[in-house]
């Protein structure tokens, strides 16, 4: 899911605007999949704490073990943002994918590191997935709420992030895939979950 990022900056972000204003802002996308260590689970939890978001320090904790990229303010280390990824099938669409979830310091926003971080989680899971005996999955499912980034994604594939369109979450999102390189179709209909686990679509 692109969330949508409404809570003030904290002390270790970055700061809204820097770029705009002059200050110095060196950006990097990095891969963590599988490798997120106690230290950078604290610096993911911290970052969720103080933008208001996953309060809840157990679900936090969680949540940064599915950590696939996180962004870092290469001059100071600082976290400005990640993506989640869990296995799971939303039984609209009847096949296995890595749900989407993106999260950006709110000093990030209005940075252009959406498609950037897209880009890298695609190829990050797309090489653990081929890397697999079997594949677990055919690509990875996003969900849009944040408005802002609907209106730009009108077109029914969106070469630029290999996005297609898929329908309509049950919040009225649109739900996109990133299919990866070969993927074929792996769950007969009858083989489909009838309700997914947990209900609607993630959200943070």
């Amino acid at each position: 899911m692109i969330e949508r990022n409404q809570g003030r900056r904290g002390t270790d972000g970055i700061e809204p605007d820097a770029e705009r204003r002059g200050a110095r802002v060196s950006l990097e996308i990095v891969p963590v999949w599988k490798q997120v260590t106690p230290e950078l689970s604290s610096g993911l939890i911290s970052m969720w704490a103080r933008n208001s978001a996953l309060p809840d320090p157990t679900k936090a904790a969680e949540r940064a073990q599915q950590a696939v990229a996180v962004g870092r303010d290469t001059e100071t280390g600082a976290l400005w943002g990640v993506g989640t990824a869990v296995l799971g099938i939303v039984p609209s669409f009847g096949q296995p994918t890595y749900l989407y979830r993106q999260f950006f310091d709110v000093g990030a926003r209005g940075l252009k590191q959406t498609v950037p971080f897209l880009q890298t989680i695609r190829r990050t899971l797309e090489a653990y997935n081929a890397s697999l005996p079997k594949p677990e999955s055919v690509g990875v499912m996003i969900e849009l709420q944040n408005d802002d980034v609907a209106k730009s994604y009108q077109d029914m594939y969106e070469e630029e992030v290999h996005a297609h369109f898929i329908g309509w979450s049950p919040r009225g999102k649109q739900l996109r895939v990133m299919y990866f390189k070969d993927a074929k179709i792996m769950l007969a209909a009858d083989a489909v979950p009838r309700q997914r686990p947990g209900g609607a679509p993630p959200q943070a």
